[in-house]
């Protein structure tokens, strides 16, 4: 089978598989998308697992861009395919600058489990994207950090993180304000005592909170607490 009807075997499978009321849901959700046809997330799963289980490089290399889930499906089959790391640098290196929206950025994200795997490697590549000026770039290093690092052998490399980044997008702030969340749902203590000398912008810090107070896993003293450091 060619890229040519590969892809459009993939695209029949995709539309076979599109809702309309969903593809109108999601699109109140994703600002800015206009190529959606509406497959929910485990349906897309599903077929990246299939396609990690085959020819994944051959497939990576031409598949099509025309849709988000097919955007979408090349991220998850990234995450799936069962080989090491370096095999997949230039994959994420090729993927990483067609993420437009968190949808796209996330998915894979949480998709990469590879990063369990070989922590200190995947951690390691993720600094470019860091440091990027690029908001969907620095998304995805912190949602990855979100996803795989939330652990006492990384914690003080988040929070330095944290308190590095400065870009202004929307959508590196809500990902930075989640991590800092996530961070204190794990390790209360030690976040708190980041909180107090941390040097993230207000909005930022002021959302983190609101997150945290938000959360069934942090306990009333503590939301009563949190609420207190509002700046």
């Amino acid at each position: 089978m060619d890229a040519l009807e590969r892809n459009e075997k993939i695209r029949g499978e995709l539309e076979a598989l599109a809702e309309e009321k969903y593809k109108s849901f999601s699109s109140a959700l994703i600002p800015g998308e206009d190529n959606m046809l509406g497959v929910r997330l485990p349906a897309l799963r599903g077929i990246a697992k299939k396609l990690a289980k085959g020819d994944w490089r051959e497939y990576l290399e031409q598949a099509s861009d025309d849709s988000m889930e097919e955007i979408v499906l090349q991220g998850m089959t990234i995450g799936y395919v069962k080989a090491e790391f370096r095999e997949l640098i230039p994959y994420l290196d090729a993927f990483v600058p067609k993420i437009r929206n968190w949808s796209v950025c996330d998915s894979t994200c949480n998709s990469l489990k590879i990063a369990k795997k070989e922590p200190e490697a995947v951690w390691e590549y993720l600094q470019t994207y860091l440091a990027s000026e690029q908001e969907f770039e620095v998304r995805f290093g912190l949602v990855m950090l979100l996803s795989h690092f939330v652990n006492e052998n990384y914690l003080e490399r988040i929070f330095a993180w944290l308190d590095k980044i400065r870009h202004e997008g929307y959508y590196v702030k809500m990902a930075a304000a989640w991590n800092l969340a996530a961070c204190f749902a794990e390790f209360p203590e030690e976040t708190m005592r980041y909180l107090q000398r941390s040097a993230m912008d207000d909005w930022t810090y002021n959302k983190a909170i609101q997150k945290m107070t938000e959360s069934y896993r942090v306990s009333g003293p503590d939301k009563e607490r949190l609420r207190q450091m509002k700046r």
